[in-house]
């Protein structure tokens, strides 16, 4: 009887045991790590898979190891040539040393956003307006080299940054717009004055040529004057060029019959 009583009584505790030492199996993703403590101390990461902690001595901070992709909210900043505007951004990070993103920053996810945040500031204010609107590209690429350097201590590597929108205010709108147009009309002046002085510089090269042939100068003028017959008018011009006025007028005098002497 007090055999079974003791078993009875050793039952709870061999329980309590076995479920104490079950409480110490974890499991990690594919994506996750395990940065353990042995009573406060780093000892290494674990995972993925299967792997044991010893209760009660060891704990762990689980850190996903995936791209996180974060907005920065909406900046008023100023730009270089002190024009205001409004910049957000989104930035791609994600953690490639587990350990150092838990020992080296209390809170990795608020530091690299706030790193992102001043350097997106600090960038837009060494860059003039035009820069920022015709250069976004490489401006992106220098705002993610800024951002990587500063996270690089901390475990964390900067894939991407990208400036989604540019607000800028109504009446740099209206300027731009004027602008623009502006050169556009400059453009189609420009385009004009080489048409017209192109075709100056033609005639003056037919010119010469018909100088230097009258049979051409007449041709010219009878196509003249096809091209107006076939337009509708009532009312069509010939131009007859003086030297066949002078020869018809000679041959005239030539046929002419002459008078009897007195």
């Amino acid at each position: 009887m007090g055999q079974f009583l003791t078993s009875a009584a050793a039952f709870p505790v061999v329980v309590l045991l076995l479920v104490l030492i079950a409480s110490g199996l974890r499991v990690a993703q594919e994506y996750e790590r395990a940065v353990v403590f042995f009573l406060g101390r780093h000892v290494g990461q674990r995972g993925p898979g299967l792997f044991y902690l010893i209760p009660l001595l060891e704990r762990m901070v689980r850190i996903d190891q995936r791209t996180n992709t974060v907005t920065i909210e909406q900046q008023e900043t100023i730009t270089k040539d002190s024009v205001t505007i409004k910049v957000n951004a989104v930035l791609w990070y994600r953690i490639t040393e587990p350990a150092r993103a838990v020992l080296a920053v209390a809170d990795y996810k608020s530091a690299v956003y706030q790193v992102a945040l001043t350097s997106l500031r600090n960038i837009i204010g060494q860059h003039a307006l035009d820069e920022v609107l015709k250069e976004r590209d490489a401006i992106n690429t220098k705002l993610a080299t800024i951002v990587d350097g500063a996270t690089t201590p901390w475990g964390v590597k900067v894939e991407l940054v990208e400036m989604k929108d540019v607000e800028i205010p109504e009446s740099m709108q209206r300027a731009m717009a004027r602008e623009a147009e502006a050169v556009r009309e400059k453009r189609a002046r420009l385009i004009k004055a080489d048409a017209e002085s192109e075709a100056a510089i033609k005639l003056v090269d037919a010119a010469k040529q018909i100088a230097t042939s009258p049979a051409a100068l007449e041709l010219r003028r009878m196509q003249m004057v096809s091209e107006v017959g076939a337009e509708n008018n009532t009312t069509t011009i010939v131009l007859i060029p003086s030297e066949f006025v002078n020869a018809a007028a000679a041959i005239g005098r030539t046929n002419a019959p002459t008078s009897p002497a007195a």
